[in-house]
């Protein structure tokens, strides 16, 4: 697995690919502050194995992708509900994502996104639904407040900018995950701080976090025009999540028409080892709808 850049919507974008170029085009996208790395190279190969072209990249602002030269908005005022001008938007973001395939020659693709990156699917899904085969949302949110606002325990997680030096990082990092991890599942405190480490020596960008949280809470409410989508949707989530509490799934599954709601007891707002096989099984079953004959 190599990394490469892409030219996509005025900007670059850092992707990899694994797996059969010939497979059908998985794209996999991560979530608030996460890099590529975050989706994990062994679940990655498991996905490539299911017969996919596995294609996981770095948004805008995160990892080595281009980093918006903007301020960052008053993220206290969004969080009370006011409006906010934010350098971009998810739908931005989504057109990120058309314009890295693009580049790559591809005409439409699966996509699977975690947290953020399936509120960016979503939006995907509405704006250029030509480009969508399927959709698997995973532990994320329609963008209507009352469903998606997370216990208050994590506010002031969101609120805080991560600290600046190395060893510092890792601690904060170990401490968001046990805050919003699954509490049914084995917890990995060393694969957790090889990944912190991995990811503040890769590219360390606490301001970009808090402008792509700008976007997410300027965005507004997808609801409605989810109701107008034609895509084989699955939503998987945790029935523990913290974060974006499990209310907010079965939400976007009722607003999707026809999508398919896997609830996870013990599921908290990460992607535990314990859970990949029943993930994998979502996302494969969601592209089988898209390729399936459609009744006249």
């Amino acid at each position: 697995m190599a990394e490469e850049r892409a030219p996509a919507n005025g900007i670059e974008l850092v992707y990899e690919t694994i797996g059969d170029p010939s497979d059908p085009p998985l794209l996999l996208v991560m979530g608030l502050g996460m890099q590529l790395i975050h989706w994990d190279d062994e679940l990655c190969e498991l996905l490539a194995g299911r017969g996919y072209r596995v294609i996981r990249f770095d948004n805008r602002d995160a990892g080595l992708s281009t980093q918006i030269d903007a301020r960052v908005p008053n993220l206290a005022r969004a969080f009370a509900g006011f409006k906010i001008d934010a350098p971009y938007l998810l739908d931005d973001m989504a057109d990120d994502t058309v314009g890295l395939l693009d580049h790559l020659g591809i005409e439409a693709a699966h996509v699977a996104g975690a947290s953020m990156g399936g509120m960016i699917g979503q939006a995907m899904a509405i704006r250029h639904p030509e480009r969508v085969l399927s959709l698997t949302s995973i532990m994320s949110t329609t963008g209507e407040r009352r469903v998606g606002r997370p216990k208050l325990r994590v506010w002031g997680v969101l609120a805080r900018r991560a600290p600046r030096d190395k060893d510092s990082y890792v601690e904060y990092f170990v401490r968001v995950f046990k805050l919003i991890g699954s509490k049914g599942f084995p917890s990995d405190e060393a694969r957790i701080r090889e990944l912190a480490a991995a990811s503040y020596e890769r590219a360390h960008r606490p301001a970009g976090t808090a402008r792509q949280l700008a976007a997410i809470t300027a965005s507004g409410d997808r609801t409605e025009r989810l109701r107008e989508l034609n895509v084989p949707t699955t939503v998987f989530h945790g029935r523990g999540d913290p974060l974006v509490p499990f209310r907010a799934g079965r939400a976007t599954a009722e607003a999707i028409p026809g999508a398919r709601l896997v609830a996870i007891p013990g599921m908290g707002h990460d992607l535990p080892r314990e859970v990949w096989p029943r993930l994998a099984d979502a996302i494969a079953e969601t592209a089988a709808r898209a390729q399936a004959p459609q009744a006249a």
